[in-house]
């Protein structure tokens, strides 16, 4: 019997504007019936950063709607992953398969929630009737922090050559999913930077998350960027979770838990961030834009 097609959607996560920020697939399964290898295959052939599958649970002891959440680049399933969750809960607030501003998902991480928070804006008189208006909205993730130790000064070289002899002010070891923070003197440090891919692959851990401190009148406390070419993502456009490390570690630099932070790669994104020190809770928030949907045949 020939399997039903899987819907499927690409959106644009942590921006306003189609073609920005760092986009997804999200796929709908029926059941859990589709093997390891039909997982990756299907995120090959996407060929973007993060193909996500969700699959709704229907016996679940939580009062929220709850979705099985597994996420994979082209070579590999990911332990977590920001900007595909945050297209999947889009998807699922502007579909009608839910009626709630709140939704679970459950993962190789735990659970992870997401939250509809709307954003009421006045019409500008151009497409509207008097007194109506134009519901837009953020969501808001929140998402575990993760745990860093110091890392060893001897490998300095070897990362600074990596990222084309960029000045080193600091390096940490996100052991939760195996990065390296290396901290560069500013933000236009990092733009700038034209990392050495090869080089990169070489390094210790799962990639490199590079910041700095965003320079003044900007609107941003610190910039980053990702790249992560052992799992077939040169450079992430925009990684939420890398958040989870970069949130506590510009804390006690900055003095502050509330941060407005700017992925830096060409195609750039906008994450406002909450950090919640006693329950080591990172809030993520950001918005969306559908580009694409259609039908897996396959």
């Amino acid at each position: 019997m020939a399997k039903k097609p899987v819907k499927y959607y690409v959106v644009d996560a942590f921006t306003d504007s189609a073609f920005k920020g760092n986009p997804a697939a999200v796929c709908f399964l029926e059941d859990d019936q589709r093997d390891e290898k039909w997982l990756q295959l299907v995120a090959a052939e996407f060929n973007i950063s993060t193909t996500c599958y969700l699959t709704q649970l229907t016996q679940s002891d939580s009062s929220n709607p709850q979705f099985r959440l597994r996420w994979f680049s082209t070579i590999a399933e990911l332990k977590l992953c920001g900007h595909a969750t945050l297209a999947a809960a889009y998807i699922l607030f502007t579909s009608s398969l839910m009626d709630s501003s709140i939704v679970e998902f459950v993962t190789v991480s735990g659970i992870v929630s997401a939250r509809k928070i709307p954003e009421i804006k006045a019409n500008d008189g151009s497409n509207l009737q008097i007194g109506e208006s134009i519901e837009r909205f953020l969501i808001e993730l929140d998402f575990p922090t993760t745990s860093m130790t110091d890392f060893n000064s001897t490998e300095l070289s070897t990362i600074s050559n990596a990222l084309n002899g960029a000045s080193v002010m600091d390096i940490k070891w996100e052991t939760t999913k195996d990065d390296l923070i290396v901290i560069l003197p500013s933000g236009k440090a990092v733009v700038e930077l034209q990392p050495q891919f090869d080089a990169i692959s070489k390094c210790p851990g799962r990639g490199i998350i590079v910041s700095g401190a965003a320079p003044p009148g900007s609107g941003f406390d610190y910039y980053y960027r990702f790249f992560s070419p052992k799992f077939g993502i040169n450079e992430d456009p925009v990684t939420g979770s890398a958040n989870c490390a970069l949130a506590p570690y510009w804390s006690k630099k900055l003095g502050k838990c509330d941060f407005v932070a700017y992925a830096a790669s060409p195609r750039g994104g906008v994450l406002n961030i909450h950090l919640d020190e006693q329950n080591q809770r990172v809030l993520l928030q950001g918005k969306a834009v559908t580009v694409m949907e259609g039908s897996l045949l396959v």
